[in-house]
């Protein structure tokens, strides 16, 4: 019986064993997924799981923790900087295990491990109180009515109107032009001849 032994061993030593997942580990945080085989995949969770519980210490220690796993100190860094802001929200399972399918000729069944995309953080909704719906109801009665939008005039509409334009303005000319022609001319004022004194008919 295993009691109290963790981990499979995979008909393999113990030092092939630990290389083997030390580089498997490292390729996963550097690309963010990889295919291996089901067994494999099952126990490189694992090994996932634990670094990025150091990464999210951040600590120096737990920084050479990583680095004595992890010999890429590159794929360290960058572990320990996202590693708050992506899995800060989970408290373990940080990998996904999806079953693709058996593998060309030895048809060992191939899995694809990757890392979880980070939550996307959702806005709490502010609950409406009395007042606010008041306020609201009070803004809606009092907004002005929306103004009809302008239309758009296109080029030959534009030029119909200036020459409609500029033919009014010169009918309008032409009938201004005889009026004030005939307030240029001085009406002569011809005064009526007074009447001459009547003679007296009767001459005594």
């Amino acid at each position: 019986m295993r009691h109290r032994k963790a981990g499979k061993k995979l008909n393999r030593t113990g030092s092939h064993r630990n290389a083997m997942f030390r580089n498997m580990v490292t390729s996963l945080f550097e690309h963010g997924r990889i295919q291996t085989t089901d067994a494999k995949a099952k126990e490189l969770r694992r090994w996932a799981d634990r670094m990025v519980t150091l990464a999210k210490r951040g600590d120096l220690h737990a920084r050479r923790q990583a680095l004595a796993v992890m010999r890429d100190k590159t794929v360290v860094h960058k572990l320990f900087e996202e590693a708050a802001d992506r899995f800060g929200d989970r408290v373990g399972g940080y990998t996904n295990v999806v079953k693709i399918g058996r593998r060309r000729g030895d048809a060992a069944p191939i899995s694809l491990v990757e890392l979880l995309a980070p939550k996307e953080k959702k806005e709490p909704k502010k609950k409406k109180t009395k007042a606010t719906k008041k306020a609201a109801e009070k803004a809606t009665k009092k907004a002005p009515a929306k103004a009809k939008p302008k239309k758009v005039e296109t080029e030959d509409k534009v030029v119909e109107k200036a020459a409609s334009e500029k033919a009014k303005e010169a009918a309008s000319e032409s009938e201004a032009e005889p009026q004030k022609k005939a307030k240029g001319k001085k009406t002569k004022i011809t005064e009526a001849p007074e009447p001459a004194p009547k003679e007296d008919e009767d001459k005594e």
